[in-house]
């Protein structure tokens, strides 16, 4: 998975493994943009092996729902499930304590739905709840609360980059009071909150937003720079009458077109089957991510074995091993965006 990663995307960066307890319980707090390539980006980059909290309704398909548990993924209710379904959240809380109890890790992500927009939205509370059913239960736990940011270039875009941010772990216990849930909800939540928004570009103004990203976009900002693009947003007011303009990086026409023509197969697939079927544009970067993996499988196993019948297996494996190489050097050096 972690190659399947690196092969789709132009530049994965992950910073602050440092921060990441390696023998404390932990629980992940990501920011959420891109569905399920957030999850996948941060299991094999974060030096856990963590459980993850989905909402409940991706699931109940059987093949979904045993790719979704093979990844560790775990249903939460939400209200908008039905109030008759909520009631199922307290077994999660539940297991999710004793995750933490055997010094695991969970990722859940605060904001409690996804959005393309580069902004932190108010956090729900459904994060605290857990934290504090552990600590309920297991009075001694040292849990911390790592907050991520995930930073891509262009969610839905090919090939896009991204850059992964874990910030400095918090621990509950200092923000935790029993004899006062509310404060201590109130606090954890700010905390986790600021947090997040270093780690990842916030345009805090929706009336604003608009101009805000087309301001960011002309002057060129590197999204995988949260903490200058931030700096850059606090001076919008003052620095967009004296802003030097950049001209984008124009899509080169050539790599675009060898790319179709040597990948056919795939990206027909893309755009004509798959494509069609995204449901949310947050969508459009998981399903033509799964569409490479089992698109390129097929692709390069009909493409071995119809060459081994006609040249042999060294010249049927050296070309599918070629064909991989340049898609690699296509994707990785010669890609403009």
């Amino acid at each position: 998975m972690k190659l399947a990663l690196h092969a789709y995307h132009k530049k994965i960066e992950v910073h602050g493994l440092e921060n990441v307890p390696k023998d404390k319980p932990v629980l992940f707090l990501p920011n959420h943009q891109s569905a399920l390539l957030d999850v996948l980006l941060i299991v094999v980059a974060c030096n856990r092996k963590p459980f993850f909290l989905t909402r409940s309704d991706v699931f109940g398909k059987p093949l979904l729902d045993a790719i979704f548990r093979y990844f560790r993924m775990i249903p939460i209710y939400r209200l908008r499930d039905g109030k008759d379904k909520l009631s199922k959240n307290d077994m999660i809380f539940d297991a999710c304590a004793d995750v933490l109890r055997d010094k695991g890790a969970l990722v859940m992500f605060p904001e409690a739905n996804h959005n393309l927009k580069r902004r932190v939205r108010p956090l729900s509370k459904g994060f605290t709840r857990i934290l504090f059913r552990a600590k309920d239960r297991y009075l001694d736990l040292d849990i911390h609360l790592v907050p991520v940011g995930l930073n891509y270039k262009d969610a839905t875009n090919f090939p896009d980059e991204v850059a992964i941010y874990y910030g400095k772990s918090i621990p509950l216990n200092t923000h935790y009071d029993s004899e006062n849930i509310i404060v201590s909800t109130n606090r954890v939540k700010t905390l986790v909150s600021d947090r997040l928004k270093e780690l990842t570009t916030h345009v805090a103004s929706e009336t604003e937003y608009d101009k805000v990203i087309r301001f960011l976009d002309e002057a060129g900002e590197d999204y995988l720079r949260p903490r200058e693009v931030n700096t850059m947003i606090s001076n919008y007011a003052e620095a967009s009458s004296e802003i030097q303009h950049k001209k984008p990086k124009r899509k080169s026409v050539a790599v675009q077109t060898v790319l179709v023509l040597l990948n056919a197969p795939v990206v027909l697939l893309w755009k004509g089957i798959m494509k069609p079927k995204v449901w949310e544009p947050e969508f459009t970067g998981t399903l033509r991510f799964a569409t490479a993996i089992i698109g390129f499988l097929i692709y390069y196993t009909l493409l071995f074995t119809i060459l081994y019948f006609y040249s042999g297996f060294s010249l049927a494996l050296g070309i599918v091993v070629a064909l991989f190489v340049c898609n690699w050097i296509l994707v990785k050096y010669l890609s403009p965006f």
